[in-house]
Parts: C-alpha cells; sequence; structure tokens
C-alpha cells in the first residue's frame, strides 16, 4: 500500500507516523511496535531468498535487501522497518579482512591489537557504501508512511570483534587493551566513531527516517568503565548526527546498570532488554527520553495466552512513560514462529488504541 492509497486518517507520511511520534514523545493512536531482528531466520520467506547467499554478499544486493527489510511490514504489520544489514558492514567496506560465518558470527582475519594497526581504519565514504543509498532509495519508495530505521554498531561492539577476532564470552583482549593501553584505546573508539557517524549519515541522508546504535556487548562493562572509556566515543556518533533531526535510539544488552549513562550519551530514546521493567527502566534513564522494549524474546515460544499475559505486563510497567516503543528485549529468535509475531503486534494496537 502506497501512501496515497492509505485510508482516511492514517498518516500520510513518516514524521506523522505512530513510530516517531513515540520517539517524540508525542501522544499516539497506539503504541508503536517494531522487532529487533523482524527480518531475518524466524521469516521462511526470508530463508528463501537469501538460500545460497552469503551474510555479507546480500547485504551488498540493494533489491535483495529491499526485499528482506520489507517482508516483516507485510506479514507483521509492525510501525517500523529496520534496515537490513550488518553491524559489520562499514568495517568490510573500507577494506577489513572479515566474514560472517556461520553458526559463529563476524570473524576478523588479523584482530587490531597495536598502534600500528589503526592504519587499517581509514574514513568511510558514502561511495564504499553505495549499495545502502540505493536500496534505502528503493525501500523509502516502497515504504510510504511507514518509516525506516537506519542502524550502525557502536564503537565498543565493534571494537570488541576487532580486538577479539570475532564474538567473545569474556572479552578479555578487549578489556586488556582497554585497562593496559588508555590511549591506543581511546584513539581506537575515536576512530570507530567516526567510521559508525560516517555509515548513519549516508543512511539518514539516503532517507531514513531514525536510527539505532547497537552496543551489543558493552553490559560486559562496570558504569565506571563505561563512562570514562566508552561514553566519549558513543557520544560523540550522536552528536555528528544531531543536526539531521532525526530520533536517534541506543540499545545494550544486560545494561541495567548502565541506563542513565547511555542515556547521557546522547539518545533520544533507550532500549531495555527484558532483565529490567520499563517503569525502573525509565526512571534510571531520568527524563526527557522514550524508551523501547522489553518483552524476552523467549516468551514467543510460550502458548497465546501466556504471551499475552506477560505482553500486558510490559504495556502496564510502561503506562505513564513520556514515550513507550514495543519491542522485544533483544532480537528475534530464529526459531520464533512467525504468527506469535502477528499476533503480538495485532495485540498490542488492539490493547493500546487511543
Amino acid at each position: 500500500m502506497s501512501a496515497n492509497d492509505r485510508p482516511t486518517g492514517q498518516p500520510t507520511a513518516p514524521h506523522d507516523s505512530a513510530f516517531l511520534k513515540a520517539c517524540r514523545r508525542e501522544p499516539v493512536p497506539h503504541t508503536p511496535v517494531w522487532f529487533m531482528r523482524q527480518a531475518g531466520r524466524s521469516l521462511p520467506e526470508y530463508r528463501k531468498v537469501r538460500e545460497g547467499i552469503a551474510m555479507l554478499d546480500s547485504c551488498m544486493r540493494p533489491e535483495l535487501v529491499t526485499e528482506i527489510t520489507l517482508q516483516p511490514v507485510r506479514r507483521h504489520d509492525v510501525d517500523a522497518a529496520i534496515y537490513f544489514s550488518d553491524i559489520v558492514v562499514p568495517l568490510k567496506a573500507i577494506g577489513i579482512d572479515l566474514d560472517i560465518k556461520p553458526g559463529v558470527g563476524p570473524v576478523v582475519e588479523q584482530p587490531i591489537r597495536t598502534r600500528a594497526d589503526l592504519a587499517r581504519l581509514r574514513d568511510l565514504t558514502p561511495e564504499d557504501v553505495w549499495y545502502v543509498t540505493e536500496a534505502i532509495g528503493l525501500l523509502t519508495a516502497e515504504l510510504g508512511a511507514t518509516p525506516l530505521i537506519g542502524f550502525a554498531g557502536a564503537p565498543f561492539t565493534l571494537a570488541s570483534y576487532l580486538v577479539e577476532g570475532g564474538p567473545s564470552r569474556n572479552h578479555e583482549h578487549t578489556k586488556a587493551l582497554m585497562y593496559g593501553d588508555p590511549e591506543l584505546w581511546a584513539d581506537l573508539l575515536d576512530r570507530l566513531a567516526d567510521i559508525t557517524a560516517g555509515f548513519l549519515k549516508v543512511q539518514i541522508e539516503a532517507g531514513a527516517s531514525a536510527v539505532q546504535l547497537f552496543d551489543s556487548w558493552v553490559g560486559a562493562l562496570a558504569p565506571a568503565d563505561y563512562r570514562r572509556s566508552v561514553m566519549p566515543a558513543s557520544r560523540k556518533v550522536f552528536e555528528a548526527v544531531a543536526g539531521y533531526g532525526v530520533p536517534r535510539i541506543h540499545f545494550g544488552v544486560g545494561t541495567g546498570e548502565l541506563l542513565g549513562l547511555m542515556g547521557e550519551a546522547g539518545a533520544d530514546v533507550v532500549g531495555a532488554d527484558w532483565r529490567i521493567p520499563l517503569d525502573e527502566a525509565s526512571r534510571r534513564i531520568g527524563p526527557g527520553k522514550a524508551v523501547q522494549g522489553n518483552l524476552d524474546p523467549a516468551v514467543l515460544f510460550a502458548p497465546t495466552e501466556a504471551v499475552r499475559a506477560k505482553t500486558g505486563e510490559v504495556l502496564q510497567a510502561a503506562e505513564g512513560l513520556e514515550g513507550h516503543i514495543f519491542n522485544l528485549g533483544h532480537g528475534v529468535l530464529p526459531d520464533t514462529d512467525p504468527d506469535a509475531l502477528t499476533r503480538l503486534v495485532e495485540d498490542v494496537h488492539t490493547r493500546t488504541a487511543r
């Protein structure tokens, strides 16, 4: 359905959508819903179009990116699309030798651990990611009044992949560098902040209506370490895109103790995972921020009535908040029943209709 075909009373532009109104902490017709990893392995149509195509290759094909991004919008009637990509795409684009290995995740051939290694992290140009600009142009033409969320990995999480050489449970090399050579660590994160900001700017200038910064691994840090060693780089990213006027969302996993600091970093919306009730999350984040979250993704494997009950708990905790965007507390799990997601969207919309 294009913007011109929408029924009377429906938004005709992304700016007027429930999602962007909630980001701006304005009154909404219903609580908006979208899901992290909504475009992905839980959908049979995704598995079909991705068959035989490597992950990073799929991120560089504009028509394929467009189709995958649109799939959950068509199926679930979510209030926003999120651009289909991966947080390591900008690193690959500037020449870092890495690959996403099935069942493992991003693997970096030569980890970055010395000052000489920094030279490999050059600035990102729009030409490096031309396929992003092209795909977002195709998407915004198709989405009409549905907003498109752009995203990037936060400097700490990108650094953890680069320093460890891949996913890590304990982040030994990352923390050893952060504590043992704080000047090199600061320069590494500063360089990654510039690359990340450049990647977000490309998406915004191409037509993204909001952006989300994923700091997937930052929950491994204590608050004092976050404030001293991570927040300056995240703040630099948010400040770099502030002039565009699009909402900026910040999300990390296991970050209950960091929520206030993550809000201070400059986001307009802070996401909470499922480990903390939204009213407590909002209290920690502080005034002037919308809140996103936070149903446990595993709940969707329970019977429908159990999902409804847990959904009610999330909505009850969100009552009275200035702005609430319903999401999961992390990404959609690969074996999730797509129909459970469709029912969840309808349930939230129905319960919160105003």
